[in-house]
C-alpha cells in the first residue's frame, strides 16, 4: 500500500495531466471540491493516458504492447490487497497515476471492471476501423464512454440502480458528439466510427468522407446521426434525478457543454472538415453559470 505522501504525489501528477489536456471536462471539475475533485483527476488521468497510448504511441513499442502492460499495471494496482504477483512495470507516467487511482477507486468503491471496459474499449482502437452496424458502434461506446460515466457516478454520488441505465445512455450521447466532432482527424488516421450501414443508406461514400465532401448526402448523414445522439441526451437527461447535488451540477454543465456542440455541427455539418467545432466563451461562461448554481433537482426518473 503507498504511503499517505506518496497518494498525495500521485493526485498531484494527476492534477497535472488535467491542467496539460485542453479538454472540455475538467472545467467542470471546479463544482467537485475536496476527495471528489481529485478523484476525477485520478479517473481523468487514467482514461487520457489510456487513449494517449493508442493516438500518440510512444514510438519504443508497439501499442497493443503499451496498452497490455498498462492493464496488467492497472489490475495489480486495483488488486494489491489480493497479493496478485505483479508481471508488469509501469512507465513513470503510470507510475505517478496509479496509487491516486488505485486510492480513488478504494475510496468511491468504484467496480474496478468499469475501468477495464475502457480499456477494453480503447484497444478496439487498435484492431476495428470500421462499423458495420450501429449495434456493433453501441458496444464500443459503450466501453470508451458509457463505462467512464458509471465510475464517474459513483465519485459523484447516487442514489439506487435505476441510474445506471440513464449513465450508460449519456455516454452513448457523449461519445457520438466527440465522433461527428472528430470526423476529419478520424478519416486522416483511416478511422470511420459512422455505421457503414448508415453511410449506404445516405448515399454517402468513404471515399467521400476521407476527401471532405460536403453534399447533401453527408448531410443527411449528419442529421441521422445527430438525431440519434439527440435521443440518447434524452434518456441520459434522467440521471439528473439519481444524482446528489454536486453530481448534478457537473453532469449537467458537462452534458450541457456536449449538446451545444451538437447543436452547432447540426446548424453546419461542412463545419466539421474546416475545423474543430469549439464553443465561444460567452456560450461556455452562460452553461457554467446556470449550472455553478443549479439547486437540487427533484427526481426524473
Amino acid at each position: 500500500m503507498p504511503s499517505p505522501e506518496a497518494i498525495r504525489r500521485s493526485y498531484a501528477a494527476c492534477r497535472r495531466v488535467v491542467r496539460q489536456a485542453g479538454s472540455n471536462f475538467p472545467a467542470a471539475f471546479l463544482l467537485l471540491s475536496g476527495a471528489k475533485h481529485r478523484a476525477m483527476d485520478a479517473l481523468y488521468a487514467f482514461m487520457r493516458h489510456s487513449d494517449d497510448l493508442v493516438d500518440d504511441p510512444d514510438p519504443a513499442g508497439p501499442p497493443a504492447e503499451a496498452l497490455g502492460r498498462w492493464r496488467a499495471a492497472v489490475e495489480q494496482a486495483l488488486a494489491a490487497d489480493l497479493s496478485v504477483p505483479n508481471s508488469s512495470v509501469p512507465s513513470p507516467i503510470e507510475a505517478a497515476i496509479l496509487p491516486a487511482l488505485a486510492d480513488t477507486v478504494r475510496q468511491f468503491r468504484i467496480p474496478p471492471e468499469h475501468l477495464l471496459a475502457v480499456l477494453d474499449g480503447v484497444a478496439m482502437d487498435l484492431s476495428q476501423r470500421r462499423y458495420a452496424t450501429f449495434e456493433q458502434l453501441q458496444t464500443y461506446c459503450q466501453r470508451v464512454a458509457s463505462a467512464a460515466g458509471l465510475a464517474c457516478i459513483h465519485v459523484w454520488g447516487f442514489s439506487g440502480p435505476e441510474a445506471l441505465g440513464p449513465a450508460r445512455s449519456a455516454g452513448i450521447a457523449l461519445q457520438l458528439t466527440n465522433i461527428l466532432r472528430d470526423l476529419k482527424e478520424d478519416a486522416l488516421q483511416d478511422r470511420v466510427y459512422l455505421p457503414l450501414e448508415d453511410l449506404e443508406q445516405c448515399g454517402y461514400s468513404i471515399d467521400q468522407l476521407c476527401r471532405g465532401a460536403v453534399t447533401p448526402a453527408f448531410c443527411r448523414l449528419i442529421e441521422m446521426e445527430s438525431a440519434r445522439a439527440e435521443q440518447f441526451y434524452r434518456d441520459g437527461h434522467r440521471l439528473l434525478g439519481w444524482l446528489a447535488p454536486s453530481g448534478q451540477r457537473i453532469f449537467g454543465m458537462i452534458t450541457a457543454t456536449y449538446h451545444a456542440l451538437l447543436e452547432e455541427i447540426r446548424r453546419k455539418p461542412g463545419e466539421v472538415f474546416v475545423r474543430r467545432i469549439r464553443l465561444g466563451w460567452p456560450k461556455k461562461l452562460t452553461i457554467a453559470a446556470r449550472w455553478m448554481w443549479a439547486r437540487g433537482i427533484k427526481d426524473q426518473g
